[in-house]
């Protein structure tokens, strides 16, 4: 997860991220991959880079242009620490800013700054989603860029992805190779991953990127973790837990969590709504 996927801890001391990295965490950074030039369906278009991750500006199906943004990343990018197993943030004022990519990734646009976080967890799924001082309108108006749309429909097994790093500005592409029951790492069980095939090889800085659908064009999941050592079910190790209850380790084979159940909870006024019919873990 985590801290294989957050940049250096070095780094992360001097931009105030420090909280999200730990004593065994301290490596390190990874060497910045060779940027892959996107292809022509998928490109870094609704791409933002965080100080620790990546992300993206995304909307939901019922969202509308006059809407407060949303930017998504994972709940282990949080700006104020990892969640603990069970814990769901919601409603928590937030000041943090988004640098914003145009579609090639090789110019900065701008800053967006996020008023709350309007839904953070690493409780059955990894994610965070901001809230912004700014609409969807006002961001299109003056960057000339749309937002990313979240699909509520759950991916399929070999769909053709891109996972898109705002922070590194490189774009993998792999195939979905499966749904995972349960992936657990140290005390976070997460459910119905997304086990990539062998060429979206993440590294850190990488968490947080939209997972997209190439045919849709439409985000399926965000980008989390990678088993590095071939461990069990520790961290930045982790392992796969079948319907049986027995235990795979795949060591080198990166994950993200599905968004659809993240898309249908996102309501009137661009609020994740978590009432009965939402399935998102509740504070």
């Amino acid at each position: 997860m985590t801290r294989r996927r957050l940049a250096a801890v070095a780094l992360a001391a001097v931009t105030g991220a420090a909280t999200l990295a730990v004593t065994g965490a301290a490596q390190a950074a990874p060497a910045a991959p060779a940027p892959h030039k996107p292809g022509a369906e998928v490109d870094f278009t609704g791409i933002v880079a965080l100080s620790n991750c990546s992300g993206s500006l995304v909307r939901g199906p019922r969202s509308r242009d006059t809407d407060a943004a949303l930017v998504l990343t994972n709940g282990h990018c949080l700006e104020t620490g990892m969640p603990e197993a069970g814990e769901v943030i919601v409603d928590q004022e937030s000041s943090r800013t988004f640098t914003l990519l145009d579609r090639t990734g090789e110019k900065e646009l701008g800053s967006l700054r996020a008023t709350k976080v309007e839904y953070a967890t690493m409780t059955d799924t990894d994610v965070t989603v901001y809230r912004l001082d700014t609409t969807y309108a006002a961001i299109r108006q003056r960057y000339g860029i749309p937002a990313l749309r979240l699909s509520p429909a759950r991916p399929h097994d070999g769909t053709e992805i891109r996972v898109v790093s705002g922070y590194w500005r490189t774009i993998y592409g792999c195939k979905i190779d499966d749904t995972v029951y349960r992936l657990r790492e140290a005390g976070w069980t997460w459910k119905n991953s997304i086990r990539y095939t062998p060429e979206c090889d993440t590294i850190g800085g990488t968490s947080g990127s939209p997972i997209i659908d190439v045919r849709t064009r439409r985000v399926v999941g965000v980008n989390n973790t990678g088993n590095e050592d071939g461990e069990r079910c520790t961290l930045n190790n982790p392992c796969e837990v079948g319907r049986d209850g027995d235990v795979t380790v795949r060591h080198g084979i990166n994950y993200g969590q599905q968004t659809h159940l993240l898309a249908r909870c996102i309501g009137k006024g661009n609020d994740v709504v978590l009432d009965e019919a939402c399935a998102l873990p509740k504070p």
